[in-house]
């Protein structure tokens, strides 16, 4: 190995097991019933049920525009860094992590409802993920931040940066929607 690929590899080692990338140690999805439904697509359509009436929640998808002042004082600083700066919250800070009532999980910018209950599962990585989502309500797009290609996403609606989805996440999806807990407001049922 020559000089230039060592230091290269000693360069992209640590940051390729910090953040989300870790892989999960175990998968078990959680839910309240004792027959998980796999059928994807009823999962993804059946979303609505899950919330609580008058939830303070929002279903528009008109993209939402704030200066960035506003948005500093809508958020607070922890929520700012990550969906405004694209940081990451500390792996097992979140409550939301632990998260097993029935409800919904909406973005803590704008309240766009992203995912449910019935769509969490425990990767063991320490911050909240799930196996899908509500379609339309997430946009993704290539990140190189840790040199090597991820894939992030973020709220369609204010553009609030989310996490990164990987290939690592249990049946039937196979994915693993790595949400900071910080950037959504959780809604029980």
């Amino acid at each position: 190995m020559n000089r230039r690929t060592f230091i290269q590899a000693a360069m992209i080692s640590p940051l390729a097991l910090s953040g989300c990338d870790r892989a999960p140690r175990h998968v078990s999805v959680a839910t309240n019933d004792a027959s998980v439904d796999t059928n994807v697509n009823a999962i993804r359509q059946d979303w609505k049920t899950l919330l609580a009436p008058n939830a303070e929640v929002t279903l528009s998808l008109e993209p939402l525009r704030k200066t960035e002042a506003e948005w500093q004082a809508s958020l607070s600083p922890a929520q700012f860094d990550v969906l405004r700066e694209e940081g990451t919250e500390a792996s097992h800070s979140s409550p939301l992590d632990k998260e097993k009532r029935t409800g919904v999980f909406a973005c803590a910018g704008c309240g766009l409802p992203l995912f449910t209950s019935r769509m969490k599962f425990d990767s063991g990585t320490g911050w909240p993920s799930f196996f899908t989502h509500i379609p339309g309500h997430l946009g993704t797009s290539r990140d190189f931040k840790l040199i090597l290609p991820r894939t992030e996403y973020h709220c369609i609606r204010c553009g609030g940066h989310q996490g990164h989805v990987f290939d690592d996440g249990p049946p039937p999806t196979g994915q693993r929607w790595c949400n900071n807990g910080v950037a959504l407001r959780f809604i029980p049922a």
